[in-house]
């Protein structure tokens, strides 16, 4: 399963500089339209590159953690100052701490930076800094002054990061490079666009309810991991360093805002988060004697241990561990569908489906809900089913290529050939693979007894593949 990340490197996730606090009433005015690039123009754009990104990179197929982040960007989001709300988020399979928009609202979050993360609010302030790049149409306002100063490439930079998903090492030194061809002018703008993110995600990071010293405590662990980590720095550290000073800065503006209230006990964050540490342990083995040891006490390795033994397919003993956490996470549904998944893996495929029956009456909005509850239906032969739910979620969340893919394949069991074609080419355009589409839809058209609609569908979305082909090829 193929997907990708949009990079946005005109300021690299943390690359933060050195500002005075500012008050709500202090924000600058925003963008509103460019002579250069329209909103409509940067959205397109975006998605364009989103397709290059994606056929590019391993997408993080978890629908618990593409969920929890999605859920947390619409948060922050909905109290940024962003014009325009299509926002699409790209969940990459990838250790590597980085975060990164695009300009049209394409978000993309490395699983790696969970793991780098402490707690929600860290994580969370990553996501309203990179929010904030977008909410200033900050890449339209780079357009108009590469015109009078010819700053960084952007186009080396952005071709640099393709080439990163596959090579980073390589992809770095592109990025390097493209950057050394820029003039200070352009660096020295870059800058003011760091210090407008930063100061404006601060403060939506506290209108969504969290506390603001979350950003210098992230910035201050990534700079101490980045001690550890020899020559291989995260990749943001390489083109912009986080310093001591501009930790300080960041303690003095967060000082000058208020602190949210006292919030419940969540285990949202720290439960995804297991699910992301199992999911990259290079020694299983050790992992579960590291949970072994703590999990009579602390509830989370409890639940780590349980999903480190269901990846070693030690069933018996991973519900073992589900079985003995205490009934205050027990009944949390990551929890629940975490049985569901082990049911599932064991073959117990009827027990899998009556659980999620029941989950899916009781959260019928719930995406991963229902994506384990097309599972289940497809490992019990209820196929149609299976492919009517996936295709309600492909409508849902139509930029959701992992979903195509399982349509694509649902279909083909059900018997359904048109289905298939048509699944395929949706995960072809989102991949940009669209020659592997047009071809697609070239098969579909040679199928017996189309219908006038479907013929009419066929050939409108022929033209659509083909505005996106060249869509491409203009940006390359």
């Amino acid at each position: 399963m193929r997907t990708g990340l949009s990079c946005y490197l005109l300021a690299g996730i943390l690359a933060l500089n050195p500002v005075t606090p500012v008050q709500a009433d202090d924000l600058p005015v925003i963008a509103s339209s460019s002579g250069t690039i329209s909103l409509e123009q940067e959205f397109q754009l975006g998605r364009t590159w989103a397709r290059l990104l994606r056929g590019r990179a391993p997408e993080y197929g978890d629908p618990l953690i593409v969920n929890y982040i999605d859920s947390l960007l619409w948060q922050i989001a909905a109290n940024s100052q962003l014009q325009d709300h299509r926002l699409e988020l790209i969940v990459l399979d990838s250790p590597v701490l980085n975060a990164f928009a695009v300009p049209g609202g394409v978000v993309g979050i490395n699983a790696g930076l969970l793991l780098g993360a402490k707690d929600e609010e860290e994580l969370a302030s990553v996501i309203a800094h990179e929010l904030a790049h977008l909410s200033q149409r900050h890449y339209a306002q780079q357009l108009e002054e590469s015109r009078r100063n010819t700053p960084l490439m952007l186009a080396g930079i952005l071709a640099s990061i393709l080439v990163a998903s596959a090579d980073p090492q390589a992809g770095m030194a592109g990025i390097t490079s493209s950057m050394a061809a820029g003039q200070q002018a352009g660096i020295n703008f870059t800058r003011r666009n760091e210090q407008e993110a930063d100061r404006i995600g601060m403060l939506n990071l506290v209108n969504a309810g969290y506390d603001p010293h979350a950003m210098p405590r992230m910035f201050s662990r990534i700079q101490r991991s980045s001690r550890f980590l020899g020559q291989k720095p995260p990749e943001f550290l390489l083109t912009h360093p986080v310093t001591e000073s501009r930790i300080a800065d960041a303690e003095n503006r967060a000082s000058q805002l208020p602190s949210p209230a006292f919030k419940p006990q969540r285990y949202d964050f720290q439960l995804i988060k297991k699910r992301v540490e199992v999911h990259y342990a290079s020694d299983l083995r050790q992992l579960i004697k590291t949970y072994q040891e703590s999990a009579s006490s602390n509830p989370m390795s409890r639940y780590g241990l349980a999903l480190a033994l269901l990846k070693n397919r030690d069933y018996k003993q991973a519900q073992q561990a589900l079985d003995g956490l205490p009934d205050s996470i027990g009944q949390h549904l990551y929890i629940r569908l975490s049985y569901a998944e082990l049911e599932l893996a064991a073959g117990e495929h009827e027990k899998a489906l009556q659980r999620l029956e029941l989950l899916n009456k009781l959260y019928p909005d719930s995406y991963p809900v229902r994506q384990l509850y097309a599972k289940a239906l497809r490992a019990n032969n209820q196929f149609k089913k299976s492919a009517r739910i996936l295709t309600d979620l492909s409508q849902k969340y139509p930029t959701n290529s992992y979903i195509w893919y399982e349509l694509a394949e649902t279909q083909g069991l059900a018997g359904y050939t048109l289905g298939v074609h048509e699944a395929r080419i949706e995960y072809f355009l989102l991949t940009g693979a669209t020659d592997k589409a047009l071809r697609q839809i070239d098969f579909a058209l040679r199928e017996k007894e189309l219908t006038s609609s479907d013929i009419a569908r066929l050939e409108q979305r022929k033209k659509e593949a083909e505005a996106i082909r060249d869509q491409i090829k203009n940006s390359l």
